[in-house]
């Protein structure tokens, strides 16, 4: 289990992280979102000993976890963090940069091990290429590979695939997670990307401005987002005044989040709307489009819609009180 308790860091005169606290079981996958700046990096890096916390600590399998004020070489044994500078050695091949990370007393076995784990990233056919000469993307997938060479205890990734081109990034994904899962690796994955959050986490840290807003099971979070702000980091959401549902709005003072996906089409509907332009999504259309009584919503539909068509749009029942926020969050 890892215990982080009341950490709080600065950079200089800047807090970046203020009392954070979590428990992560062995062998659960946590992500932490959150805007560029509100903490995710630090966290991971103080995490895994890089940095030394103003205050609080950190416990893996009741071991506290020293940073480098106690320890010659930071970082913790038991950890990998795949951080976005990579710190991969430029002027040699993937295969010798990969084989720096397994054991010098199991040698007979590294390229069997290598080949296995270039597999799982796509990137067999480079094991001789020196890494100055790889591109960003695939600079980050050697630096995946090579982290879990010796399959770590805890492994910490700093936005893991922010690089990679997106037509391999779905199926490296995939590979990747299940791999980890199936080796019961303990991971936090940082990202701003919510396709590398929502089908393989276990739950969700949010933090703003190196504070937690919110700690919760993945499909929860989703489904009841406690603000604009978290609803947002799983990509565009509708907040609409709550007196747009008129006689079904459950209470004053409230507004209510909607991703666009979730509303419906109907003939009688509170909601009706002006359509202004439509956006080619492939899989479906966003349609922009704004309500008699003025806020703009975005909405999903199979198919473009005519531009000044006038359309009704309903939200489902059981969604009206579970995401109504204050209107002050």
């Amino acid at each position: 289990m890892l215990e982080v308790i009341n950490i709080s860091f600065s950079y200089e005169e800047v807090r970046a992280l203020k009392n954070v606290s979590f428990i992560l079981e062995k062998g659960k996958h946590m992500a932490i979102m959150g805007e560029s700046g509100s903490g995710k990096s630090t966290l991971l890096r103080v995490i895994y000993g890089l940095l030394a916390p103003d205050g609080g600590q950190v416990y893996w399998q009741n071991s506290q976890v020293m940073g480098p004020n106690f320890q010659l070489i930071a970082g913790e044994r038991s950890m990998k963090l795949v951080s976005q500078d990579l710190d991969l050695m430029p002027y040699i091949s993937v295969g010798e940069n990969i084989r720096q990370n397994l054991s010098a007393f199991d040698m007979e076995s590294h390229d069997e091990r290598i080949q296995e784990l270039l597999s799982i990233v796509e990137m067999e056919t480079y094991i001789d290429t020196k890494v100055k000469n790889l591109s960003g993307g695939q600079k980050q997938r050697v630096a995946l590979a090579r982290a879990i060479a010796q399959e770590p205890e805890i492994l910490l990734l700093d936005e893991p695939f922010s690089n990679i081109d997106q037509f391999l990034k779905g199926k490296l994904r995939l590979q990747f997670f299940a791999n980890l899962k199936e080796k019961g690796i303990t991971l936090i994955t940082a990202s701003h990307d919510p396709e590398d959050v929502i089908p393989f986490t276990d739950s969700i840290l949010v933090i703003e401005k190196g504070r937690i807003l919110a700690q919760e099971q993945t499909k929860i979070l989703f489904d009841k987002p406690r603000s604009r702000y978290i609803a947002s980091l799983f990509g565009y959401v509708n907040e609409l005044p709550i007196e747009i549902l008129k006689d079904k709005a459950p209470a004053e003072d409230s507004n209510i989040l909607i991703y666009p996906h979730e509303f419906q089409v109907s003939e009688n509907s509170d909601i009706e709307v002006y359509v202004v332009n439509n956006h080619f999504k492939g899989s479906h259309y966003l349609i922009e489009s704004i309500a008699k009584d003025g806020p703009t919503i975005y909405f999903n539909h199979p198919n473009a819609i005519k531009a000044h068509s006038q359309i009704s749009l309903s939200i489902p029942e059981p969604l009206i009180n579970k995401r109504m926020v204050s209107k002050n969050v």
